[in-house]
């Protein structure tokens, strides 16, 4: 990720989940296992536009998923 913030974009929980084309409880749960960083902003979460571009192009086995799980 950039060192400077302003060259960061943050994205809301639904906006990742439209991206990812999952739902957003799906977010949640790679958000609190870790697997999509995070940061939270009083009761919401922002994601870094980055990390759900990497995310993305990840193969879901990195990511600890198995085929039984997809």
């Amino acid at each position: 990720m950039p060192n400077d913030l302003s060259d960061v974009r943050f994205l809301t929980v639904a906006e990742v989940a439209d991206m990812m084309r999952v739902s957003k409880m799906t977010v949640y749960r790679m958000v609190h296992s870790g697997d999509l960083p995070a940061i939270r902003f009083g009761r919401s979460f922002r994601v870094p536009e980055t990390a759900v571009q990497s995310a993305i192009e990840t193969p879901a086995s990195q990511h600890g998923e198995t085929a039984s799980q997809a």
